[in-house]
């Protein structure tokens, strides 16, 4: 089993961190985790190269993490909340997925064969709403043939209790875990 989990913190130790952290110790099976602050993706400059060529003509990372998403069975979205939405760094190398819409749309071919279990982990201080990046990520997640999607989990009040401390935040990060290790 692979798993493929965009990470939208810039926080190595933070509070998404802490569960994404609990998610991989409970996964079964490799995980490839693409850190929005820490890899060479850029994103989308509107090209329409997609638009009649299957992939981006951007060479960078996103190469492999197109071939990852072919064959990962489950996809994660991660990510602090900055304004009630996902972060903007999250968004910029996602905006590279637009290939899937393209083939879909405007090439009609079906990019992505393999359905894939989805999951969101979405962390705020508690003064924002999570529906937007919710949203946001369930769209994202779709586009990458994501059809089975767990309940969010959220920790939403980490400007009071840390996410290491959230009991139901963890348990929810252990329980995504254990539903991608459910092979049914």
């Amino acid at each position: 089993m692979k798993t493929l989990i965009f990470s939208g913190t810039p926080r190595k130790n933070g509070d998404t961190m802490a569960l994404i952290n609990e998610f991989i110790n409970n996964l079964d099976g490799e995980y490839k985790i693409i850190d929005a602050y820490d890899c060479n993706i850029k994103p989308c400059v509107d090209c329409r190269y997609c638009w009649t060529n299957p992939g981006c003509c951007i060479n960078d990372e996103m190469q492999e993490v197109y071939n990852y998403i072919q064959e990962c069975d489950n996809i994660v979205i991660a990510s602090p909340l900055y304004f009630s939405e996902l972060t903007g760094q999250l968004l910029a190398i996602t905006s590279r997925l637009q290939t899937y819409f393209c083939a879909r749309f405007f090439r009609k071919v079906k990019p992505i064969e393999k359905e894939k279990k989805g999951g969101v982990i979405i962390v705020g201080g508690g003064d924002g709403h999570i529906e937007n990046a919710y949203n946001t990520a369930v769209t994202i997640l779709h586009h990458m043939n994501s059809r089975d999607i767990a309940p969010v989990i959220y920790s939403h009040d980490t400007n009071s209790i840390q996410s290491k401390d959230d009991i139901k935040a963890m348990e929810s990060s252990k329980n995504l875990a254990l539903f991608f290790n459910d092979k049914s």
